[in-house]
């Protein structure tokens, strides 16, 4: 085969080249444009409330919409506390499962397990509030928060979180039901990570007479950092944006209180709630405002994950 005739495949292959960057690289780019969307719609929509509160805002609890007098600590005091308690029963549980399914679990046990732990994950949100409100909260109000206001209310230090009458619904219900939510999503991030983990190192410390809990501790643990992270991040960005579930057990108060057992809200109850009914552009634009705090605080998390997984690596490899 001649030059010339080689000539025309190779153009035809470098067409179909320059074609391929162009369409990933589109695509990149349309992230990019979506998300520039997404943030200058919100800047604009909250433009009025920015001018007329400010950075106040933030630092504000009240809410009178009928003297257009508008706060938002309250909804991210409830975002960001219901999201921390779905994270403290969430991650031990998603690692408890992971590690029995790796490395416990019976091999014709793994399937079923882990197909219902994945149906857990399909179950849409409104179900799982519909199961908190007439469930979930009626068990914690007749006997697991009367027995935390008897045991710990009285605590020093931490007594005042479990204090106030027991509603049934408020910030501990909303974190519960998240807890549920988001176990599918780490669970199973946290399982694939750990499948990965180099077979060789494990088979070297057991070798060395190293138990279970040390290999799952010093060696798998260890390697799968940072899709540990990535997990527990994936997570807790579903718990931060969660609606209609916590809207139906978290109590929509616009308040802030110590207590556990209170109810409050958060920042995507409130603009489900309220954003229908909104009257005035001062309202409105704090509902847009009350978004771009719900995508800032989000955006903080992810750069503070992948922060510390930059710092853990660099640890890493110093040591």
């Amino acid at each position: 085969m001649t030059p010339d005739d080689l000539r025309p495949h190779v153009c035809r292959e470098a067409r179909i080249e320059r074609a391929f960057r162009a369409a990933t690289f589109s695509s990149a780019l349309l992230v990019l444009i979506l998300l520039a969307g997404v943030v200058a719609t919100l800047i604009i929509g909250a433009w009025p409330a920015l001018k007329t509160f400010g950075a106040g805002f933030v630092l504000r609890e009240k809410w009178n919409p009928v003297t257009e007098v508008f706060g938002g600590l309250g909804p991210l005091y409830g975002t960001v506390v219901t999201s921390l308690i779905a994270l403290l029963f969430a991650v031990p549980v998603s690692f408890g499962i992971a590690v029995f399914l790796t490395e416990v679990c019976p091999r014709w046990l793994r399937g079923p397990i882990a197909t219902a732990i994945e149906l857990l994950a399909s179950i849409p949100s409104i179900v799982y509030g519909i199961w908190g409100l007439f469930v979930l909260a009626p068990i914690l109000q007749r006997d697991v928060q009367p027995w935390l206001i008897d045991h710990w209310g009285a605590l020093p230090g931490i007594g005042r979180w479990f204090q106030g009458p027991p509603y049934g619904i408020g910030l501990l219900t909303a974190g519960l039901v998240l807890a549920i939510m988001i176990l599918p999503f780490i669970s199973s991030v946290m399982r694939e990570v750990f499948r990965m983990a180099p077979v060789s190192l494990k088979e070297a410390a057991y070798g060395i007479g190293a138990t279970r809990w040390n290999v799952v501790w010093h060696v798998v643990v260890p390697w799968s950092r940072a899709g540990l992270v990535g997990g527990i991040m994936l997570g807790l960005g579903r718990a931060l944006g969660e609606t209609m579930a916590v809207t139906f057990v978290i109590g929509n108060a616009h308040r802030i209180s110590a207590s556990l057992l209170a109810p409050a809200t958060t920042i995507s109850s409130v603009i489900a709630n309220e954003f229908s009914e909104a009257v005035g552009e001062l309202y409105v634009s704090s509902l847009f405002y009350l978004g771009l705090l719900l995508f800032m605080l989000t955006f903080a998390v992810i750069a503070g994950a992948r922060l510390l997984l930059r710092m853990s690596s660099g640890a890493g490899r110093g040591a």
